[in-house]
């Protein structure tokens, strides 16, 4: 018998509210793995969990996106202490450095959802970073940070320059290694990677054609950026994360277990 057949529902042993937490951050997981946004068992999610102590979820190490149920996941305490290991798999040890400077520096970031798409590492190695070639992109023109390769990022001495580099944004791109996104809530987290992923995808498309390319003007891009901010308040990644969690549900709801 493995890991993933022996994990029993948590659901009666954890608050409301952290059943609440679990079943978004596994859906976020199963999206995920629908959309080609996975790196096998190698990159990692994360979400607060809801009341007075720094925990938070993540996934297992060494279970695919597509296997992740609101049971299996790990909670971690602020310090990289296992609180609550219900496969005993343990978690990534960079996911925890990347994803503890977050919660720990940011008060406000309730989920953090980092990628190693083809995609997004394509453009975290292009000099110019994410170009401002179409509305996707426009959505994080002076909105998006970079923070330099420095290794796998295990050393804990990482977490302070890249906190530095990721400052008040809900949008970085780690160079030479991927993207990484935040959010007030898991919906405003997903809705931002979405739009950077299909950013860093048309990228490659576009450059792929050979021709010159249109860069949009600061003008331009500043108004649709803030079309997005306005959106984003008026819950449109609430409306977004229900269309997608109303295609799980068809698809598979076993990750709410």
């Amino acid at each position: 018998m493995n890991a993933l057949t022996q994990i029993q529902s948590v659901q009666e042993r954890v608050s409301p509210e952290e059943w609440e937490a679990r079943v978004k951050l596994a859906a976020a997981y199963r999206l995920a793995a629908l959309e080609g946004w996975t790196d096998h068992i190698y990159t990692h999610f994360s979400i607060r969990v809801p009341g007075p102590d720094r925990h938070f979820l993540i996934n297992p190490y060494g279970l695919a996106f597509d296997e992740i149920t609101a049971s299996s996941l790990v909670k971690v305490d602020i310090d990289g202490t296992l609180v609550d290991d219900p496969s005993g798999l343990g978690i990534n040890r960079a996911g925890y450095v990347i994803h503890s400077a977050i919660h720990r520096a940011r008060e406000h970031t309730h989920a953090v959802l980092h990628t190693h798409t083809t995609a997004g590492i394509a453009v975290s190695a292009q000099k110019q970073g994410l170009l401002a070639i179409s509305q996707h992109a426009a959505r994080f023109h002076n909105r998006l940070a970079y923070h330099d390769y420095e290794g796998i990022a295990l050393d804990l001495d990482e977490q302070q320059r890249l906190i530095a580099d990721i400052g008040d944004k809900d949008a970085l791109i780690l160079r030479n290694h991927g993207l990484l996104t935040a959010g007030r809530t898991i919906e405003e987290a997903f809705y931002n990677l979405f739009f950077l992923e299909r950013a860093s995808a048309a990228q490659l498309a576009a450059q792929a054609g050979g021709a010159e390319l249109i860069i949009l003007s600061d003008a331009v891009a500043e108004k649709a950026a803030r079309g997005f901010e306005q959106a984003v308040a008026s819950e449109r990644p609430k409306l977004h994360w229900d269309a997608y969690i109303r295609r799980l549900e068809r698809l598979d709801p076993s990750f709410a277990h």
